[in-house]
C-alpha cells in the first residue's frame, strides 16, 4: 500500500483541476468527498468450525453520470482511504472515457492467501450479504474484480446477490466467467486500452513504435499483456520487464512466451537465460523511449523523476507517479499518458459487459475490440487537446476533462 495517503493525493489532484476550471465552492466541495460510504463487519465460519470476524468497505464516490462502478479488493493492508482514493479515480476514469457511470470501490481487510477455497467463498458471500441489496444492482452500483479477487469470486458474489433477490441479476457485477454473462475481451482489456493510447501518442509525437525499445515494470495481467500486445500490434522491442522480485534486461529484446514460461516455472522473471538481472529501480531509469509502469503506486517520485529517460510513459498501474514527479517529467518534456486514461480499458469493457447483460445479447471479440478502440482513441484526443489548449501536463488535462463532465452532470441535475 502507498506510503503517501492516497486520498489526500486524489483530493490535491482534484483541487488543481477545480482551480483551473474555476469551479464554484459547492461543486468543488461535493467532488472532494465520497457521496456515500459504508463500513461493514461480518462473521465467516472457518473450516475448523471457528468464526472469524472481517471488516470491509464500499465507497460510492459520485453517481451524477450513472450507476457507480468499481472493483472489490481483498488485501491485508486495505484502508478506507485507499478505497476512497480509488473510488474517486474511478469517477474520473469513467468520465474521461465518457461512459455513463460513476465511481465506486470496495474492499475487505483479509489475506486471501491464508484462506481455503471454501473459506474464500464464504467470505465473498458474507461481504455481499453485509453490503446488501440496498446498495448494489445494475442500476445502482456494479462491482468488479480487483486486487486478489477473481472471476470465480465474482460468480459467487453474483450468485449470493441473485439468491437474496430471488432472481438472476448477472449484471450486478462484472468480470464474471463467460458462461455467467462475462464479456469477451475482458482479460487483456486494460493493456489493450493502454496500447491504443500509446498508438495515438506516437501519432501526435511523430514517433516510430516499430522496434522501439520498451521497459515494462510489473508482469501481472496488465504488464504481461502490454508485452504481448505491444509486440504483436506495433512490433515494440521489449528489452526489460520485472516483477516484485526484480527485473531482467536484454537490449536485443525479450520474447513474451519464453519469459512467461520461465516465470511460471520459477515463480519470477529473474534469472531468465540470456538476460541480465536488474532492479525495479534500474528498470525505470533505462534509456528507452517507452516506459510502462504496470505494478505499484508511487514508483516515480521527485527522487528519480529527473533520471527517467523515456519519451512516453504509459501508466497501466494506478498512481505510479507522485504529484511532484509529474511536474519534473512535464518540465523535461516526457509525455505521460496518465493512469486513469491509460488503464481505462478495463472499466470500459466492464461497461460493455453491463450493456450485454442488460439486454441479454453478447458481442463477438471483434466488436468488443472495435468499440474499445473507438472509446480510448476519443478519450486520448480529448485529453491531449485540453493539455495543448491549457498548456498543462496530461494528468491535469485528464482531470479537467473528467471533472468538467461530472460537474456538468451535477449542475444539470440541480445538485449544485
Amino acid at each position: 500500500m502507498s506510503k503517501h495517503n492516497p486520498f489526500k493525493i486524489a483530493q490535491a489532484q482534484l483541487d488543481a483541476a477545480a482551480e483551473r476550471l474555476g469551479l464554484d465552492e459547492a461543486t468543488h466541495e461535493m467532488l472532494r468527498w465520497p457521496m456515500r460510504e459504508i463500513h461493514v463487519t461480518f462473521p465467516v465460519r472457518m473450516d475448523d468450525g471457528s468464526v472469524k470476524v472481517f471488516h470491509g468497505f464500499r465507497v460510492q464516490y459520485n453517481n451524477s453520470r450513472g450507476p457507480t462502478k468499481g472493483g472489490i479488493r481483498f488485501h491485508p493492508a486495505e484502508t478506507v482511504d485507499t478505497v476512497r482514493a480509488l473510488a474517486a479515480w474511478m469517477t474520473w476514469k469513467t468520465a474521461v472515457v465518457d461512459i455513463p457511470l460513476g465511481g465506486a470501490k470496495g474492499g475487505v481487510i483479509c489475506d486471501p492467501h491464508k484462506l481455503s477455497n471454501s473459506e474464500l467463498e464464504r467470505l465473498s458471500r458474507g461481504y455481499i450479504r453485509a453490503i446488501g441489496t440496498a446498495l448494489l444492482g445494475l442500476e445502482k452500483d456494479v462491482p468488479a474484480p480487483d486486487v486478489y479477487t477473481t472471476p470465480q469470486i465474482m460468480a459467487w458474489m453474483m450468485d449470493e446477490f441473485s439468491t437474496m433477490q430471488g432472481w438472476n441479476e448477472f449484471g450486478m457485477i462484472t468480470g464474471k466467467p463467460l458462461p455467467l454473462g462475462g464479456s469477451k475481451g475482458r482479460g487483456d482489456a486494460t493493456a489493450r486500452g493502454g496500447m491504443y493510447t500509446l498508438r495515438e501518442a506516437a501519432k501526435v509525437l511523430g514517433m516510430e513504435l516499430k522496434d522501439a525499445p520498451t521497459a515494462i515494470q510489473g508482469y501481472g495481467n496488465a504488464g504481461y499483456f502490454a508485452h504481448v500486445l505491444g509486440s504483436e500490434m506495433f512490433g515494440l522491442k521489449v528489452v526489460a520487464v520485472s516483477d516484485s522480485k526484480g527485473g531482467i534486461y536484454n537490449p536485443k529484446g525479450l520474447d513474451y512466451k519464453a519469459v512467461m514460461a520461465h516465470k511460471k516455472e520459477t515463480g519470477s522473471v529473474i534469472n531468465f537465460p540470456g538476460a541480465d538481472n536488474i532492479t525495479n529501480e534500474e528498470l525505470l531509469e533505462l534509456d528507452v523511449p517507452v516506459l510502462v509502469p504496470a505494478a505499484l503506486e508511487d514508483v516515480i517520485t521527485d527522487e528519480n523523476a529527473g533520471r527517467i529517460k523515456a519519451k512516453v510513459i504509459v501508466e497501466l498501474a494506478n498512481g505510479p507517479t507522485t504529484p511532484e514527479a509529474d511536474l519534473i517529467l512535464h518540465d523535461k518534456g516526457a509525455y505521460v499518458i496518465p493512469d486513469f486514461l491509460a488503464n481505462a480499458g478495463g472499466v470500459t469493457v466492464s461497461y460493455f459487459e453491463m450493456v450485454q447483460n442488460a439486454y441479454d445479447y453478447y458481442w463477438d471479440l471483434e466488436t468488443v475490440h472495435e468499440r474499445l478502440d473507438k472509446k480510448m482513441t476519443a478519450a486520448f484526443h480529448a485529453v491531449h487537446e485540453m493539455a495543448q489548449k491549457e498548456g498543462v501536463h496530461n494528468r491535469l488535462a485528464a482531470y479537467m476533462v473528467a471533472v468538467a463532465r461530472v460537474a456538468e452532470a451535477m449542475k444539470l441535475r440541480g445538485w449544485v
